[in-house]
């Protein structure tokens, strides 16, 4: 174990910092960890600074990114030989022996572990490598205050795991088994968010349609929803990430009836044949999908639809890509996010035949991107001259206020920065870049509903 050295003259705190990479659910286990330190007196600095620790909280949802978390490792010993470097996160999980094997790390700590990455970041832990199997064992969820972007939005973590196997994908192994969190703890969670004046929660999960299967009594995604749609404190609920096939009709239902829900929908597809989807192992065809999009349009006619796609799945042939390419601009989809296809080793993917050479993945990724942006800009436009509920979070450098409508739009408006967390009513006049443009018509904290609908 080295000696750590107190960095901070000041006050005599330990610092450290945290490098996040991946999805939004690490960076909801990055706030976490930044809570736990910071309750134990630790000072939180940047990665590029002088820390006492450095904790790579490591993706390993491609090849690249377990390179990418080493890299890190390496520069965090070189901005201070002296300090202890910790890994933690899916890669530490999935495969803690290539992370053990680093001379420049000092501990890797496995997913659900908090007590144990408090202590390696202390110095106190009992070894180098504390990871247990995830798949065999229940590891806690923690729920606190989590604020991604300013003061205004929360992301609350209701579930974690997957037991779906898509065959591309690592999560069931380094996020282990499918456990959702207690509706009694996630009200609890809820009311404090409220209570520390946030005025958006995002309701998220690595396999958020998972919820509750695991409970016992059994609680249905649906029947959670309705919960908040009764009992919620917060008047703006957002969805995060839901499989097609595990969005219901009820669901829709209970979205559409309730203005606490953000009409607002993301749908990963992956891909847009059916035989790719097939060795994909997505449990849906491209008939479901476009079957899922019309209904959301029926029940919330304003609503923005994303999606993820990867490009260059092995057996993609020219003519599968076409089709693929034909069958997404036909959709009305706000947004989506294009993922070249990347070997991950450990996955049945990384088997298959039929390899996409890496110019045309890149090819193809630039085609559905260039789709996505057009996509995204019709989808703005259609709003011009709508008047939007926005919830305000930050004043720019231009001196414009900035926020997110109910249906995702990136809205900038003219205004005070004491209007800073309120939700208002802006009637949008013009579409810049891909936001929208306007002037604020009303201002009213909590604004009455029924006065906009977007």
């Amino acid at each position: 174990m080295k000696t750590v050295v107190k960095t901070d003259v000041k006050t005599g705190a330990m610092r450290f910092a945290i490098a996040t990479l991946g999805c939004k659910v690490n960076q909801y286990d990055s706030a976490m960890i930044e809570s736990r330190l910071g309750a134990r007196g630790m000072e939180r600095c940047e990665f590029d600074e002088v820390a006492d620790v450095y904790i790579v909280n490591t993706c390993t949802v491609t090849d690249r990114a377990d390179a990418e978390s080493l890299k890190l490792a390496r520069r965090a010993r070189r901005l201070n030989p002296r300090a202890r470097v910790v890994m933690t996160g899916c890669l530490a999980q999935a495969n803690p022996a290539v992370l053990a094997a680093a001379p420049e790390i000092d501990a890797v700590v496995g997913l659900g572990r908090p007590g144990d990455l408090e202590r390696a970041a202390l110095g106190e832990a009992s070894g180098r490598v504390m990871v247990t199997n995830l798949r065999k064992e229940r590891a806690p969820i923690e729920l606190g205050a989590v604020a991604l972007e300013g003061r205004t939005r929360a992301f609350l973590k209701l579930q974690e795991g997957c037991d779906q196997f898509c065959s591309f994908c690592i999560v069931p192994t380094s996020r282990g088994t499918s456990r959702s969190v207690e509706p009694r703890r996630i009200f609890d969670a809820l009311d404090r968010l409220a209570a520390s004046g946030f005025r958006e929660v995002i309701l998220t999960g690595v396999h958020l349609g998972g919820y509750g299967r695991d409970l016992d009594p059994p609680v249905s995604l649906e029947a959670l929803l309705e919960m908040v749609a009764e009992r919620s404190p917060i008047d703006r609920v957002r969805m995060s990430s839901l499989d097609p096939e595990e969005l219901s009709d009820r669901i829709l239902e209970i979205m559409a009836a309730s203005e606490k829900f953000c009409p607002h929908l993301h749908l990963p597809l992956q891909a847009g044949t059916d035989a790719t989807l097939v060795r994909m192992r997505r449990r849906y065809d491209v008939a479901h999908f476009k079957d899922r999009v019309e209904r959301i349009l029926t029940a919330m006619p304003s609503a923005a639809i994303g999606t993820d796609l990867i490009a260059g799945f092995p057996g993609e042939t020219f003519q599968d890509f076409d089709d693929y390419f034909k069958f997404i601009e036909t959709l009305p989809l706000a947004y989506f996010h294009v993922f070249p296809y990347s070997v991950r080793a450990g996955t049945t993917a990384a088997k298959l035949p039929g390899k996409v050479a890496g110019a045309e993945i890149k090819r193809r990724a630039g085609i559905l991107r260039a789709l996505g942006e057009d996509k995204r800009r019709h989808f703005v436009e259609g709003f011009r001259g709508s008047k939007l509920k926005v919830l305000l979070e930050e004043q720019g450098a231009d001196g414009r206020l900035r926020g997110y409508s109910r249906n995702y739009i990136r809205v900038l408006v003219e205004g005070l920065d004491t209007l800073g967390n309120d939700e208002v009513e802006v009637v949008a006049s013009r579409v810049e870049g891909v936001a929208l443009v306007g002037e604020v018509a009303g201002v009213q904290r909590g604004y009455a509903a029924g006065a906009a609908t977007l």
